[in-house]
Formats: structure tokens, sequence, C-alpha cells
């Protein structure tokens, strides 16, 4: 066959991603490639963090899920008995909101409903609409055992988080308690600090006057952003140190408009620098005023009902208000009688429900609560010893400040849809906790004497608590289940930095509380993904990227591949379309390898004898040992969480070494006479791509499963289970690696040289040595050819003496490599070309030079603008380096 026929492929001109991906996930499925029951493979094991049911995939959720999924496959290719446990969160206030939202269209409240009604109501929307994200998962070919899929809310899962809380009840590990919350007075629940948002707004300082009681005309000014909680003060602090106030310390105060009386504490709470340095004390609606209060035993005086409305603990001309109206009331009565002296524009943080999106306030109420300090004892040491190791390793102070100053969990919530709490109560008000009804009453009889009338707490758990169960709950606990005995202690757990705390932390107490060891050896911490420009994606800005989108016109593979080719360890990604675009070019360069093997024979008549040892080309060796160290290099990476590494180790490698060289150095083998020399290049290539395949498969599966099984009819396995490639370091040839390597530099350097000299594509040069050692010219003799063929060399030619007038050079090695231009080009108009090119570029440097030194538009201009700026000059400066390279070549040929 010719160099210019062709024959035909296997493989269609492209590949089709939109038709291949699905049909191509059905098949995996259906194979059941996702399962495990390797009885001979050490287990591997990841649980997926559950996604809400109410959720839909964005991009936080494509990143997590693709670096799983990386893991799994590539452990699943070395023969681990792999398990990747998905599963779905019930999702308590998310999940009621959707369904109380349906109910307000129709005209009812779940009041309206029930209890009972209204939890039947949530389970059939579950049906019907909760958990699209797993079929969302499956676009991005998640390999997860569907099979094994879990709920938080299945009565095996649930029989589970009963039997936790019952038994951490009894070692007193749980227990009941009045304490300050987060409270959404428009949910009427307490909610967790993960569902706080903090916000920055216009606000004031108002500053009242608080008598001293027996010194007349003397008053404490005290400044607040929230007026309306002064109904409810008990005391002020001062700092111990500050003079001002040594002589009131001790002494009271009269609160105005309710006159009690408020005694003055030295706290180092209060900032001598900040304000009047004197803090009022409301220890029932301020948390760090509750933390003042304890130290001083001040008295809690709770001032608000579940709605934020005033209570009866406020004066009778107050009662009942909204606490926004309430604040204007009591502003308007401080300056009617004299006592504020100021108002004071301020930005500062107010908490809001994420989910309401109204203020959150800090709120005494009776809760019930974990003592996490003695749970947290045991999961710090495990971090602390490195039996369970964070990466990127800075996360572990996070842990560490976290755990070291945990404070009691508040695990109850004012809701319907969740796990109810196990506890019922005698009629004076003697608890019970158990796990049914039935051994409650039997409690309670045993404790009366006679049977009583229980009523059930109706608050529900936590969603944190019932997920901290998600590594062994899933396998069949607390049943003494197979996939418990195999599987728990898992491997790897992938999470955001922002549950370190609310679910790693809880995990690891309870994994290592009720199974007595821990639940994962890594937690692998990775990056948020922003937009291009650096910024938060939110919807407010109207940068979100839909991840699925990008599937649509892109593929799975390019995303996946996009997502881990960014995910360097401790930043942040910044996606762009235009590099998913690139990556779905990568596989377009990859399918055309692809067929340019299989049009060439490669995979007809395949010997499955072949040993990469075996054979005996220099370009044929120089290729395996690259690939054996490609794939050395994405093992290693993989291994400790390099995915960045891993997947440029594989590009490079796909795209440089294997499509951009081997393919152009064996043309001659493949359009040659020499049969040997075609059979054994024929083999190599294939087994080559074989290995590229294997390699590229965790991430991206589609493109690469479809080669796989397009090109041979005799492959024993999908590509999905076949076995990683091999790493033997004894396929690497020294000397064929030198020798290949030493070729592509010099062509690279001759292409390089012609490009900046802008001589015609056409143009066939002369190339004289000058200095080779005999191995060199060795070296040129025998890849002679190659050279001329590639580099656009018309003869090759020792030479002596001075350098060649009008001839550009390069050096490789100990040679220098000469090649006349004076019959090419106009040396005279190529100087006067790049000069014009290097004014242009001076011009511009000039202008982005300015810009950046200029205070004014440094001190407007968005971080993003700055950085495109900074880029933008130093690709600039980089062009002119290159042109007056150039030049100065021009002018030494002259």
């Amino acid at each position: 066959m010719s160099e210019n026929q062709e024959t035909s492929t296997k493989l269609g001109k492209t590949f089709d991603c939109h038709e291949a991906e699905m049909r191509i996930y059905d098949s995996w499925e259906a194979k059941g490639a996702f399962k495990p029951g390797r009885a001979d493979g050490d287990p591997f094991t990841i649980v997926l963090p559950p996604p809400n049911v109410t959720g839909s995939l964005h991009m936080g959720h494509a990143l997590n899920h693709t670096l799983q999924d990386i893991l799994i496959r590539f452990e699943r290719m070395r023969g681990k008995d792999v398990l990747w446990q998905p599963g779905m969160d019930h999702a308590g206030i998310a999940t009621q909101m959707v369904v109380e939202r349906q109910l307000d269209k129709e005209g009812i409240s779940r009041h309206d409903l029930g209890r009972d009604k209204f939890i039947e109501r949530v389970w059939e929307w579950k049906e019907e609409s909760g958990g699209i994200i797993f079929n969302q998962m499956r676009r991005l070919g998640q390999s997860c055992d569907w099979s094994r899929q879990r709920f938080t809310m299945d009565e095996g899962f649930a029989n589970g988080v009963l039997k936790v809380f019952v038994e951490l009840y009894k070692q007193d590990l749980i227990y009941k308690a009045k304490r300050l919350v987060n409270w959404d007075p428009k949910l009427k629940t307490a909610i967790s600090d993960l569902e706080v948002e903090q916000k920055e707004v216009n606000g004031h300082y108002w500053h009242f006057k608080y008598p001293v009681d027996g010194e007349e005309d003397r008053f404490l000014t005290v400044a607040t952003t929230r007026p309306e909680t002064m109904l409810g003060d008990v005391a002020v602090a001062v700092h111990p140190e500050d003079e001002r106030y040594q002589d009131l310390i001790g002494k009271t105060l009269t609160l105005p408009l309710v006159g009690r009386k408020l005694i003055v504490v030295a706290d180092e709470h209060a900032d001598p620098e900040k304000g009047s340095g004197a803090v009022k004390i409301t220890p029932a609606h301020d948390f760090d005023d509750n933390m003042v209060g304890k130290r001083h035993s001040l008295e809690e005086i709770n001032i608000f009902d579940d709605q934020a409305h005033t209570n009866d603990n406020v004066p009778e001309k107050y009662r009942g208000i909204d606490r926004f109206h309430v604040r204007k009331m009591v502003v308007a009565d401080m300056d009617a009688q004299g006592l504020l002296e100021k108002i004071e524009d301020t930005v500062h943080t107010v908490p809001y429900g994420d989910r309401s999106g109204v203020v959150i306030e800090p709120w005494l109420t009776d809760q019930w609560y974990v003592n996490a300090e003695v749970l947290a004892k045991p999961a710090l040491e495990a971090v602390e010893t490195g039996t369970t190791k964070l990466v990127p390793k800075n996360w572990e102070k996070t842990y560490y400040d976290w755990m070291r100053n945990i404070e009691p969990w508040c695990i109850s919530r004012q809701l319907w849809w969740g796990h109810q709490i196990p506890a019922w109560y005698g009629p004076d008000g003697k608890i019970f906790v158990c796990m049914t009804e039935t051994e409650a009453v039997a409690e309670a009889l045993s404790h009366y004497g006679e049977e009583k009338q229980l009523t059930r707490d109706p608050d529900v758990l936590d969603t944190w608590f019932s997920s901290a169960l998600w590594p062994f709950g899933t396998l069949g606990w607390p049943d003494k289940t197979p996939e418990l005995g195999k599987h728990y202690g898992g491997d790897v757990l992938v999470t955001g930095f922002d549950i370190i705390f609310f679910w790693v932390a809880r995990m690891m107490m309870d994994g290592i509380h009720f199974m007595g060891e821990i639940p994962f050896h890594t937690v692998y911490v990775h990056a948020l993904v922003r937009d291009e420009h650096g910024a938060k994606m939110s919807k407010s800005k109207g940068n979100v990227i839909d991840p699925l989108d990008l599937v649509n016109k892109f593929g799975a593979d390019a995303l996946r591949f996009t997502l881990a080719s960014m995910e360097a360890q401790g930043r942040d990604i910044k996606m762009s379309e235009k590099r998913v675009e690139g990556y779905r070019n990568f596989g377009t360069k990859l399918w055309n390898a692809a067929r340019f093997c299989d049009m060439n024979g490669c995979f007809d008549n395949i010997d499955v004898e072949f040993n990469p040892a075996n054979v005996s080309l220099a370009v044929n060796k120089w290729i395996i040992g690259e690939m054996v160290k490609a794939t050395a290099e994405v093992t290693r990476a993989l291994e400790n969480f390099h995915y960045n590494e891993a997947t440029a180790a594989i590009y490079h490698f796909t795209w440089g070494t294997f499509c951009d060289w081997y393919v152009e150095l064996i043309k001659p083998q493949f359009f040659g006479q020499d049969e040997q020399a075609k059979a054994e290049t024929r083999n190599t290539a294939a087994w080559v791509m074989d290995q590229i395949l294997k390699s590229l498969h965790p991430f991206m599966p589609f493109i690469t499963e479809e080669i796989w099984g397009s090109l041979r009819d005799d492959r024993e396995t999908d590509l999905i289970i076949a076995p990683w490639p091999t790493q033997d370091a004894t396929l690497i040839d020294v000397l064929a690696s030198q020798e290949l390597n030493w070729v592509i530099q010099l062509i690279s350097d001759i292409r390089t040289a012609r490009a900046e000299m802008n001589v015609p594509a056409g143009a066939k040069l002369d190339l004289l040595v000058q200095g080779a050692s005999s191995d060199t010219e060795q070296v040129l003799e025998v890849q002679g050819d190659v050279i001329r063929r590639l580099a656009r060399i018309k003869n090759i030619t020792s030479h002596d003496g001075d350098a060649p007038k009008g001839a550009i050079q390069v050096t490789v090695g100990e040679a220098i490599y000469y090649m006349p231009l004076a019959d090419v080009i106009d040396i005279t108009a190529e100087k006067a070309r790049l000069g014009k090119n290097l004014d242009k570029l001076s011009k511009e440097i000039a202008g982005i030079s300015g810009r950046l030194n200029n205070e004014k538009f440094m001190a407007k201009a968005p971080k993003n603008v700055v950085e495109d700026n900074r880029k933008n000059l130093e690709l600039a400066e980089q062009k002119a380096a290159k042109i007056k390279e150039g030049i100065s070549r021009l002018e030494a040929m002259d």
C-alpha cells in the first residue's frame, strides 16, 4: 500500500458521543460491570457523598463525582474488588419545603393534612420526582453500583439511625437541654451553621445610654445593631483592664424601658478599642453574649416566641409584635427619653436562613444534643496519628481547629419529614428513649407501675445525624452483612472543604464509636469550581455553568478530562468552555490516531504472542519505553491524588509522543517493503494503542471503550474491567530512548528555526553538520531519511571551518547544524517584517504596562481584568523576545 492510499477502518470518521455514550453506559450496567464481586481482589471502597433527593447536578457535583469515578475505574482495572456505594439524603428542610410549596398552590398547608398524610405526600413526591441527579450522573459516566442504591429514610437505614440514637442516649452521650440555637422563624426550626448564610448589609449602630445606679447624670453608653434585644439585657461587660470603668465593675445600671437591674461585669469579650468599650449582654439572643453569661452565671431571658415576635418577658407595650417593628419602637422610645446618644452607619454581617431567606434568630430553646466532645477524641486522634490522612495536608489544621473546640451538637429539628426522635414522654415529663413505642410503653409500665398515656417527641433528627452513619449504614449495619465485613473501613472519601466538620468529622466519630475502626483511610478535599475569571458561580451573577450543557455540546469525556486536568491540589478551578472544547479535540486526535493504526492493518491478524520485550527496531523500542514511563507516571499521580499530573502525563504522551511523533516516524515502515519491520511496527502500534486506551479510560471512559470494542472482535473483556497497563521498567531501552529523543530534538529545533525565519513550508534546505561525534554521525546515517522527511531537509553533509554566510544554526548536543537561507528567503525583507512586528508588540507592551502601573486602574479594575492584563503582558514579552532572537539570527547571517 502506498502512502497516499486509504483503506477501510472499523471506526467511523468521527466519534458520535451523543449516540455512543448511553449505549455504552447501558451495556456496562447490563453486564454488571459496576458491581463488586471479585473474590480474589482486595476491597476498594468509596461511599458517594449522598446528594439531596431534591438536588440536580451542578458543577461541584460534576467535579466531585468525576474524581471519585476516576479512582474507581483505576482500581477496578487494577484488579480490586471495587464498591462505589451510591445513595441519596432525605434532605429534611429542602424536601419539606418543596412539598409545602406544592400544597401552597393547592391552597392547603401541612397542618391541614396532618403529619401522617403529609409524610405520605412527601414519599409520593420522592417516588415521582426525587433522585433526578442519579440519571444525570449516568450522563457523566459515573460507575456506581446502582443495584445497592440507598436512601437515608429506607427502612433498614432508618432502623440503624434509631439504634444509634438509643445507644448514645443510654450511654449518656445524648441528652436534652435548653441552649442557644440558630432559629429560623419562618420555618420554625433550629438549623445548622451550614444552613446559615452570612450576608453583609448596610445597617446602624445605635448608641444607647444606660443610667448608672446611685450616680445621677452618669451613664454607660453601649452600641448595638439590634436595639430590640435590649429588652432581654441582663448585664453590661467592660474589659477588666479598661481604666475608664474600673469603679463600675460589680455595680448596677438600670435598663431603660424595662427597669431591670443590670450588673457591670469584667470580661475580655469587651474590646476597649471598639465603640465605648462597653458591651450590652443578652445571653438568650447572642452566641457571644451567651458565653459571657455562662462565665458570670447570668440569667437568660428569652424575649421572643418561635415566630420572632416578642413574648411576655417584655413590658406589655412591646408584647406580641414582630422583632423589626419592636426595633423601631425601642429606638423611638429611647430617643424620647434622651437616651439615644447617636446613630452611626455601619456595614455588618447578618445571618440568613439559606432556605427561608429570613434573618436567623439566636434563640433559647429545648433541643436534643450529642456530647460531641467525648465522641471527637478518638476521631481527633485518628488524624493526629495518621491513621486517617487528609489530602491536601493543610486541611488537617481546619479539622483540628473544629475538633479541639467542639461544642455540643444540636440534633433535633422542628420538622415533620425526617427520622422522628424515638423518645416518649410520660405525664410528668419523664423521658423514655426506645427503638419502638411498644418498648417505651413497657418501660413506662415498669417505671410507673401502671399504664400511662405517653406522647412521642414530635421533632426529627438533623439530616447530618443520619448521614453520619453513611459508611456503615449503607452496608447493612446494624446487621452483620458480608459487605459490611469486607467493605467497611473504606479507602477514600472525596469531598468539598465546606463539610469537613459537618459530615466528615461526624462520620469519623460515629464510625469509630460503633464499628471500632475508622470509616476511611484518606479524605481527599477537592477544589471549588469557579467561572473562567475566578469568580464564585451564582445565579445572581449569571455565571453558573451547567455541566449537562457542556456534556450536550462536547461530550462527557471532554468535561471529565477538563475537570481532572484542572484539579490541582490546593487550587480552585477556573472553568472555561474553551478548555472543554480543547479536550474534545484531544478525543478527536485519539480517534484519528486509532483510525490511522486500523487503516494500516495494526488490528488485522493480531499476533497474540506479541511480546514488547522482543522488538528490534529502535523506534518501536523507544515508543514502548515511553509508554511504560507515561503509564508509571499516571499510576503514581493517581495513587497520590495528583489528578492534573496524571492527565498531563497521558495527554502529552498520546498527543505529543504517539500522535505527533511515532505516527510520523513509522510511516516508512508502513509504506516500505520490509515485511518483518512492517509486522513488528503494526503489532507495536496496536500494543501501544491498547495501553493508551487503558491509561485514558478512567478519565475518558466512553471514547476509549468505543475504540477498544471496535478495533478487535476477539477482546476477552470490555475495557472497563481490562487489566491496568504494564509498568515493566525492563521494557525501557535506554539507547533507543536516547537515539529517538535526539532525533526528535533535532527535528523540533530545525522546525522552530525555520518558523522563526519565515522559511516557506515547502522549501527544502541543506543541513551542514559541524562537530558531530562518531555516535551522532551513526545516528544521522540510520535516521537520515526520517530527519530529511520530517524537517524538510534536502541533503545532510559534514562541514568544517567557519559558519557559512547567510545560514541559520541550531545546536543539539555537541554538534552545530547550519541551514543556508540565502537562496530561500530575502534576509533584508525578513528583518523588516520582524522589525515591524516588534514595534507593534512594543506598543502593546507599553500600553499594558501603563495600565498595570496606573494606581487608579489597579484600584478600580476587577481582579480578573488585572490578571488577564498580566497574562497578556507576559505573552507579549515572550513573543517580543523570540522576535529579537530572530532578528539577531538574521543579523548574524549578513
